[in-house]
């Protein structure tokens, strides 16, 4: 019998902690849900949810140490998994309502409003996502995932110079405009929607994931 993985959910006070502890139980991993630092690093895989503002959550973050944990786990080629906001606060920074805060600045580029004629973006879409995505493998490209947000990566910024080093695989969806959907770079994955609210398709997705860590 396979050892499950272990994945923590980190506790921040800002995502959908049990609704994500659900969905990942459900794709196969042993899940805990905690702040503590020590848990949070020597797990297989850490998930990083974000619900409400990009400034309150990174302060939430901060707080709870979330940022080092992040950047720690990352230098040390550790998966992490960012969901909605807990992937705009991987990017440089975020303006809402005229207000700019600093991201993590795992990825350059900036977390602006959507520009759209219905917003915020509720619901069901499809996404583009690379032909060799790992995150997006075995799922048809008619699949929909639900998204809740009124801000997002409109640019994908990070240049990889370094031949000997995988570009990233970015995802794209559209909502009056095309914004940035997912994210695979190295030990860093990420997704703008929610896949513990995205039924089969969201779960066959955090089984990907977790087959990777």
């Amino acid at each position: 019998m396979t050892e499950r993985k272990k994945v923590v959910v980190f506790d921040y006070g800002f995502g959908n902690v049990r609704s994500a502890e659900r969905a990942l139980a459900r794709a196969g991993a042993e899940v805990e849900i905690t702040r503590d630092y020590d848990i949070a690093m020597n797990a297989d895989g850490l998930l990083v949810p974000g619900v409400g503002a990009f400034a309150a959550c990174m302060t939430g973050l901060r707080k709870a140490r979330g940022d080092w944990v992040v950047e720690r786990r990352l230098a040390g080629g550790r998966p992490v998994m960012g969901i909605c906001v807990g992937m705009q606060i991987l990017f440089g920074r975020g303006i809402e309502h005229g207000v700019e805060a600093e991201g993590l600045d795992e990825w350059p580029g900036t977390v602006g409003p959507l520009r759209a004629d219905v917003v915020p973006h509720m619901g069901w879409n499809t996404v583009e996502a690379p032909g060799d995505s790992r995150l997006f493998a075995g799922l048809p490209a008619d699949a929909r995932y639900y998204f809740v947000h009124s801000y997002a990566v409109h640019d994908w910024e990070l240049e990889t110079a370094n031949p000997a080093m995988a570009p990233p695989k970015v995802t794209w969806a559209t909502h009056g405009e095309r914004f940035v959907a997912a994210v695979e770079n190295g030990p860093l994955w990420a997704t703008q929607f929610h896949p513990e609210k995205s039924g089969d398709a969201g779960a066959q997705l955090l089984t990907n994931w977790i087959s990777t860590l």
